[in-house]
């Protein structure tokens, strides 16, 4: 048992039993005992005063607490040494350095626990992504196995081999998402042990350990991406029992896409401002595109898109795309290979989805029309660009619908399709927007809603406040406005799906279905049966 001498400078601690000053502490229970209580207690005692943490004593004086900082030589000191050995050099409070270092201390444990909150949200992701790990493969295998089924006993030798190959994916595409996720959680478990050796040091005024600790903590690593892995996709291709391997489908492994940690900073607009929304949102124009009426629906106008010097791409019943600036005067007129029923701006040159024929393409500078890709069996609907220089495509199949991510080249690098439970996101997936926070934003045409995922894919919310969810846009603060055809309204959502009000405009809107954003205080909307697209200007 040690002695119980109390060291200078340290303050007195309560006897846990009795509530008397305490000289001893006991190890395996982690308390403080008086000298009374310890000859009851049969653990590992310690002498208490030996835990010295909170006391910064004078490496040339050993007894004596340190009350001074010498500049000079950066080290604490006590009284003695100020006047004798660091009698010429610069002093400081001790306290104002304890000061400083606690204001590092703390802004890096800030810091550290803003990137833990983000990185546990990865690695929640990736924990669902390989909990769903052998579902997906299976849904895959079944792919495998119902375009064997057509081939039946031609293929049965190259299914089991696909089958092969998949099996051997999943044990490597798990191995390294277990890897991520034990990477993952070794990290903020650092984090965690920095964090408890923070909280302590905010109590202490030991100097020396505050001093070890500021440069491990300042020079503690944190991520500025994180790799995200998407699942297998089974290509299809044509029959030739010549060629199995070639024409029967292969298998193409998940893609690594690096997705930034880092924030933007995004400005919410001041409730209590003088931006306010108007109580009647007033009609400043009126555009006449002059698309024809569909025989079948007597539909005319279908989409929009702004360009960067305030014009508008219009999209209708014709094979054409015509660009009128917002007075309504036509600029432009291209002739493309089908309707223009989806369209955006990307790398400000107008990109369309082609249903009939399940190609994406752009028109060049020349008014050239340029394909492209294609997207297989699947029919793209919506079509928008993304923040990240990707396209985001609604695709639609049978009864399945999707979102996916491409590359300007036609790569896939993201299939948006299923909830963490694997159940199916969408069932229609209509018109699409990204909003500035990276919310993907669907409508959905079968569910009349409108569904939220993130930047990876998880879901964030749905709204089905409407009749009807027709189209959807954003404006730079993260409002989500969306068009309901069979009530003649536009709803206003926050960014997390609150419904905020409904944006009418003085004289009414009839069957809306495109719109689009005009700055932060006006959209342009589209009255699909009429062919007309009103300029509306709705805050003050």
């Amino acid at each position: 048992m040690a002695s119980n001498v109390k060291t200078q400078g340290q303050e007195a601690v309560e006897c846990k039993s009795c509530r008397k000053p305490a000289s001893f502490s006991c190890r395996p229970c982690g308390v403080n005992l008086c000298d009374p209580c310890v000859l009851l207690h049969s653990h590992d005692i310690v002498d208490y005063v030996s835990k010295d943490d909170d006391v910064c004593l004078c490496d040339s004086h050993h007894e004596t607490k340190c009350s001074a900082y010498c500049k000079t030589c950066n080290v604490p000191i006590c009284i003695l040494c100020v006047s004798i050995k660091h009698k010429s050099h610069e002093i400081s409070e001790l306290q104002d350095i304890i000061d400083e270092l606690l204001k590092v201390i703390i802004c890096g444990n800030d810091r550290l626990q803003s990137f833990r909150d983000d990185l546990q949200r990865v690695l929640d992701h990736t924990a669902k992504t390989a909990s769903s790990l052998s579902s997906v493969y299976e849904r895959k295998k079944d792919e495998v196995t119902a375009r064997g089924e057509d081939w039946k006993k031609k293929i049965e030798n190259h299914v089991k081999k696909l089958h092969k190959e998949l099996d051997d994916l999943k044990k490597e595409n798990k191995a390294v998402l277990l890897k991520q996720k034990k990477e993952y959680e070794n990290l903020i478990g650092k984090i965690d042990e920095m964090n408890r050796k923070s909280t302590k040091l905010l109590h202490s005024k030991n100097v020396t350990e505050m001093q070890k600790f500021r440069s491990v903590i300042t020079e503690q690593n944190t991520l500025k991406e994180f790799t995200q892995y998407t699942f297998p996709t089974f290509y299809k291709c044509k029959i030739d029992e010549n060629h199995l391997q070639k024409y029967f489908g292969y298998i193409e492994k998940m893609h690594e896409r690096k997705i930034s940690l880092l924030k933007e900073k995004i400005s919410i607009p001041d409730p209590d401002s003088d931006r306010k929304v108007l109580e009647v949102p007033s009609v400043s124009s009126v555009i006449d595109p002059g698309f024809p009426a569909s025989k079948k629906y007597n539909t005319r106008l279908y989409d929009m898109a702004v360009t960067d010097d305030q014009k508008v791409w219009m999209g209708g019943e014709s094979n054409e795309l015509k660009l009128f600036d917002l007075q309504g005067h036509l600029h432009h007129t291209v002739t493309i290979t089908a309707q223009g029923m989806y369209i955006c701006m990307y790398n400000k040159q107008v990109v369309y989805s082609e249903v009939l024929n399940k190609t994406v393409k752009k028109i060049s500078d020349d008014d050239t029309v340029v394909t492209m890709f294609t997207t297989d069996d699947w029919t793209p609907f919506g079509i928008t660009g993304s923040a990240s220089g990707d396209l985001l495509v609604c695709l639609l199949k049978d009864d399945q619908s999707k979102v996916v991510r491409y590359s300007s080249a036609g790569n896939v690098l993201q299939e948006i399709q299923y909830d963490s439970q694997c159940q199916p996101l969408y069932q229609d997936a209509y018109y699409i927007a990204e909003n500035v926070n990276g919310d993907i934003i669907v409508t959905d045409f079968k569910m009349r809603k409108v569904i939220a995922v993130n930047g990876l894919g998880i879901f964030r919310y749905s709204y089905s406040g409407g009749k009807s969810a027709s189209s959807v846009a954003t404006d730079s603060v993260g409002h989500v406005y969306v068009t309901d055809f069979k009530d003649d309204k536009i709803h206003m959502l926050d960014r997390d799906g609150r419904f905020l009000r409904h944006i009418n405009p003085e004289g009414g809107i009839k069957e809306p279905r495109a719109v689009c954003m005009i700055g932060d205080c006006e959209m342009i909307v589209g009255e699909c049966l009429t062919g007309l697209a009103k300029r509306i200007k709705f805050f003050e």
